[in-house]
């Protein structure tokens, strides 16, 4: 065991070497000193100290124990949620005829044997399961089952409405899609309830609009868009007339059979795409170098400097607004490469654009991946999803024992959440909560200049346990 983790520790210096940039030697100089490095404000050097945890000092065993369990639990809740769909459409099919009592032949042969045509129901020949049933739908078990899974979540900065658990799927034999929640009430009772109806729907935004879903719309990090008037969804997704929700994960499986059974898939990319693409890429190289130890104090500002001007409250800023943002905090865009930027976003040309989309556009956005335990550590601390913490709870719940300056005596446990617990609370509209928005925008800004995606989750599960 001391070998393994000699080797380890080697590892980890040659890491820290390469690509950290909080080494023990310029922490221990400018941690609680007012000092500046280049740009760096002490603000900046306290979030950098969150880097620090990519070494990893917990036990790794024990890691590996905790993700299996987890994936049991995922894959008992998605295939309680197929039984459930399942069970739903084939349900609806018709059981018997409702208009049998009705028909002229029952009618008459009620008359003829007894005279009236008001015979007691006892003694009328009841034919209901005799009757030829017409269903309006053919589907069956086997039909159901060439279906494709995933995974997904909506595109908010409502924590309550970001964190619900969906499920969805795609049938090939009709071009239809749905998508249940997944709800757990207490320790034993679960339930999974639909959220979007099957049916047959088109895209509302992007190069697609007013195209049917096909197979090729579905891949991690896909943008599925919805008229949010026309389902029966909470009054605060509502108030954005387009319900985003975005692909975290798809059954690989289900997809490569599809794929093979499927004679018109085809998996190109438009040329349009490819050309967004390389405007955001080209923006956020400018910007990258600026924003690798910065990150945390700029997104984190121009989230929260957006938050206080939108006074409608709907997320979306007119074009001055976001030009007078990126020369507030700093951040040199050409004139040529922004309106490149802002026709790509403004493709309902409504001269307004949200300003999530606006800050993942030019600072990059995390993977699905990673995304997905910030979303994990954020529903640990608001357990009863009320989107916003109390900041007293993440001081409770955040845990210092494993941060690397505490193990090797440079630092106490107070001092690195203090650190951690002001650099947070800078981001808040609020010092006495924390909400959903401003949690992702922290970790957000963290992630741009970690490279590696273990050393990014290894940062969410040292202090929070997940």
């Amino acid at each position: 065991m001391k070998e393994e983790y000699k080797q380890y520790s080697e590892r980890t210096a040659e890491k820290k070497r390469n690509h950290l940039p909080c080494s023990e030697t310029s922490v221990e100089g400018s941690q609680f000193e007012d000092g500046r490095n280049d740009d760096l404000t002490a603000l900046d050097e306290k979030a950098l100290l969150q880097r620090c945890y990519i070494s990893k000092p917990y036990n790794t065993q024990h890691s590996m124990k905790k993700s299996e369990a987890e994936d049991v639990a995922a894959e008992r809740k998605k295939q309680a949620v197929v039984e459930q769909v399942m069970l739903d459409q084939l349900s609806r099919a018709v059981i018997s005829d409702p208009e049998q009592n009705t028909r002229g032949d029952v009618s008459k042969e009620v008359q003829g044997h007894l005279g009236l045509g008001t015979a007691p129901m006892r003694f009328r020949k009841r034919t209901l399961h005799e009757t030829k049933i017409r269903t309006k739908s053919g589907l069956t078990e086997n039909i159901l089952s060439n279906k494709l899974r995933f995974d997904s979540r909506i595109v908010s900065r409502n924590g309550r409405d970001a964190c619900r658990d969906l499920i969805g799927f795609f049938f090939a034999c009709d071009r239809s899609l749905t998508v249940y929640e997944f709800r757990q009430f207490g320790k034993n009772r679960t339930n999974a309830l639909p959220f979007i109806q099957k049916g047959v729907y088109q895209h509302q935004r992007g190069q697609k609009k007013g195209k049917a879903y096909d197979l090729t719309d579905f891949y991690i990090g896909a943008n599925l868009t919805f008229q949010s008037i026309d389902h029966n969804l909470p009054k605060s997704i509502k108030q954005n007339p387009i319900l985003t929700l975005r692909v975290t994960s798809i059954d690989e499986v289900a997809m490569d059979f599809l794929k093979d059974s499927c004679l018109e898939f085809n998996q190109g990319y438009s040329e349009q795409l490819i050309d967004d693409s390389k405007v955001f890429k080209k923006i956020q190289g400018m910007l990258r170098e600026t924003l690798s130890k910065r990150g945390v104090r700029v997104v984190t500002g121009l989230g929260k400097y957006f938050r206080h001007i939108d006074k409608n409250g709907n997320g979306f800023l007119s074009q001055t607004d976001f030009k007078e943002a990126l020369k507030l905090f700093h951040l040199e865009v050409p004139e040529q490469d922004f309106e490149s930027l802002w026709l790509i976003l403004d493709d309902s040309k409504s001269d307004k654009v949200n300003y999530g989309e606006f800050i993942h556009a030019i600072a990059g956005e995390m993977n699905e991946y990673r995304k997905a335990f910030v979303r994990k550590a954020y529903m640990k601390l608001d357990f009863n999803k009320t989107g916003s913490v109390p900041m007293v709870d993440i001081r409770k719940c955040y845990c210092a024992k494993k941060h690397p300056l505490v193990l090797a005596g440079k630092a106490t446990e107070e001092e690195i959440k203090s650190s951690f617990l002001e650099t947070l609370g800078e981001s808040c509209s609020s010092p006495e909560e924390v909400s959903y928005s401003e949690f992702e925008d922290y970790y957000e800004g963290l992630s741009i200049g970690i490279a590696d995606d273990d050393d990014f989750v290894n940062i969410l599960r040292n202090p929070w346990g997940i």
